[in-house]
């Protein structure tokens, strides 16, 4: 039987077995947790399209992923024919993913209301019982990322494309998670942290297996899909278990449906995972040993969509209080100096992501150091301080009493925005990749250094990088986010204000890459425009700041005053406070950046000086040699 076909079947079994345990169930599942039943039809249609929408959409990223480790693209960019059945799974997969994410936008908001699908779809409210569920919200978030997969995919071919539109996708990937169990209760901001890590390794595996037993994936893309698995599927197996120890706290996983289901999808994940381990070692990837790989995954993936739709256990049993709805967490007491430096709430996605990239450099310092090459000093101290602040601020008091007072978060964002990545920035970490990773060599397919250098130089990265993009991005997004409702919206979930972290820090990184980037890259500004695109950010965050002082609305003033933080005398005063940090801390990166600039500045004008004199002193030695040779050219006339 063709692997499509095996698999096939798999999933229709799946879909029964989803499908066989609602109408088993009833509304009992329903009564359980308090919840209204809405009707055999959203019952059954919930589980249902979770699952096949978390699927479809988890083979989009694995054929994204997939593509981008395997293709090896023509000098136009255009991938191979190898990797082109790939191409076209993706293609038919974000057309499902779509498809599927609309129809759950109306289901989920039938199952949210307690009103049958029929009647929500035939009431003039169903706008308003959309906007109503956080849930349905999200699918409406998934269907649009589908949805630009599928055009945009459908309209191109080309190898950076596919790397691109990784990005919507894992956006789409993740919109769900944080906005079910894990953005819920006590603890929520652990859950959200944890969550976002765990979607996407959890599709980014799940995608890959599937490709690769669709596709008989041999040889090097086999090996390559692999080793991807083993990294992803790592990471997916200790954050699920980490995810599911945060929502089933304090009850007992083997007394309920959902500790059962989590337990079998655990136990599942790790026997396919150190398969892959063992097929590692020994080098070997089949196309045989695929198609058993990607049937258990898409069982685990039955069994998280039979999780998701139901409420976690520990929210049965706890009892709910105001902090635990909108931070997870307690704040009794204001902050100070020892409960920013001792209040630490570690992020398990960005603070991880610190100690990665710090780990992840060092190797790379040592690589060089054996190889007997030299890196200087301040890049690393640069690159190792950038990350320290970067833990500091996302997993400390900063971070826990950014989230529910608006001063903190202006510091928080501050920190990411202009301090932050100015040391990550001297640290020229793509300038250390492309010395340490080896070039793929003749007759080899491209490797890590080939992917990265197109990446740096496709248009994608070249406009994103253009002064004058990085000038508008750090700075309209900085009205965008505070004087719109947007604010409103991210301040009160986690995973918004973990959005805005990310936001923030990767518009900075640009910003700042234009004026003192020493990686490779798009043509820069000459120093002075450099100097002077510096400068001309400086009143729009003055205005900023003493607009946020002088505003008689309060930014997030609905999320705060529900927060209402006892020991707060006025949510006002903070936000002025707010403004006034805005306003005066930005002073001292802008120095640290004038600083670097004049350095760089200064360096350039040595080495062309230097340069300058050796083509002089070559010139003059030229002058002698040939008089010399004019005069014993002469001498042997006159002899003759």
């Amino acid at each position: 039987m063709r692997p499509a076909w095996t698999l096939t079947v798999g999933f229709l079994g799946c879909v029964a077995a989803l499908a066989g345990y609602v109408l088993v169930s009833g509304a009992n599942t329903y009564r359980a947790t308090g919840d209204t039943y809405p009707g055999l039809l959203t019952a059954v249609a919930e589980p249902v399209g979770f699952f096949m929408a978390t699927l479809a959409g988890a083979v989009t990223v694995g054929g994204l992923a997939y593509v981008a480790l395997t293709a090896r693209p023509s000098d136009a960019g255009v991938i191979d024919a190898l990797a082109y059945p790939a191409h076209l799974l993706v293609e038919r997969a974000a057309l499902v993913w779509a498809l599927m994410a609309a129809a759950m936008v109306v289901v989920q908001a039938s199952h949210s209301a307690g009103v049958p699908v029929g009647d929500v779809l035939t009431s003039a409210a169903l706008p308003q019982t959309i906007v109503a569920s956080e849930m349905a919200r999200a699918w409406v978030v998934v269907t649009l990322m589908a949805a630009i997969a599928a055009v945009t995919v459908r309209l191109s071919v080309r190898w950076i494309t596919h790397v691109v539109l990784l990005i919507p996708v894992l956006v789409g990937v993740v919109a769900l998670p944080v906005t079910g169990n894990a953005g819920q209760g006590p603890d929520h901001d652990y859950a959200t942290s944890t969550a976002i890590v765990f979607a996407a390794a959890f599709a980014a595996t799940v995608g890959l297996k599937v490709v690769a037993a669709v596709t008989g994936s041999s040889g090097m893309p086999a090996r390559r899909a692999l080793t991807a698995q083993v990294v992803t599927g790592a990471i997916a197996l200790t954050y699920g278990a980490a995810l599911f120890a945060i929502l089933t706290a304090g009850t007992s996983p083997v007394g309920t449906a959902y500790g059962r289901a989590g337990i079998a999808a655990l136990a599942l994940w790790t026997v396919v995972w150190f398969g892959d381990v063992r097929a590692f070692r020994r080098r070997t990837a089949e196309p045989a040993r695929w198609i058993p790989g990607a049937l258990a995954v898409i069982a685990v993936t039955a069994l998280y969509a039979s999780m998701a739709v139901q409420p976690a256990p520990r929210f049965l049993t706890h009892q709910f209080t105001t902090w635990d709805v909108f931070l997870g967490y307690a704040l009794p007491k204001p902050p100070s100096v020892s409960a920013i430096l001792w209040s630490w709430r570690f992020d398990t996605f960005l603070g991880t992501a610190s100690i990665v990239l710090a780990g992840l450099y060092l190797v790379g310092c040592v690589r060089l150091r054996r190889r007997g090459d030299h890196w200087p000093a301040g890049r690393l101290a640069a690159w190792l301080a950038g990350c320290a602040v970067l833990l500091f601020t996302t997993s400390s008091g900063v971070k826990a009493y950014g989230s529910a007072m608006f001063s903190v978060h202006m510091a928080e964002h501050m920190t990411l925005n202009m301090f932050v990545p100015v040391l990550l920035v001297l640290g020229g970490p793509v300038t250390l990749a492309l010395r340490v990773l080896p070039a793929a060599g003749g007759g080899r397919p491209p490797g890590p250094r080939e992917w990265l250098l197109w990446l740096i130089h496709s248009r994608f990265t070249a406009f994103l990088s253009n002064p004058i993009t990085a000038f508008v991005l750090f700075v309209a997004s900085l009205y965008a986010v505070y004087f719109t409702p947007i604010f409103d919206t991210l301040v009160r979930y986690h995973w918004g204000h973990e959005f805005m972290s990310v936001h923030f820090l990767l518009v900075g990184y640009l910003f700042f890459w234009a004026i003192i980037g020493i990686d490779p890259g798009p043509r820069r500004l000459p120093f002075l425009g450099r100097l002077g695109m510096l400068f001309a950010v400086m009143p729009f965050h003055a205005f900023f700041g003493i607009a946020t002082m002088s505003m008689a609305s309060t930014m997030g003033g609905q999320f705060y005053r529900l927060v209402d933080l006892p020991w707060l005398a006025s949510i006002s005063s903070d936000q002025h406070l707010g403004g006034a940090i805005a306003w005066g801390s930005s002073e001292l990166p802008v120095i640290l950046v004038v600083v670097a600039l004049v350095a760089q500045w200064a360096r350039q004008d040595r080495r062309a000086a230097a340069r300058s004199d050796r083509h002089a002193d070559a010139d003059y030695a030229d002058d002698d040699f040939d008089a010399y040779n004019a005069m014993l050219h002469e001498l042997a006339r006159k002899r003759q």
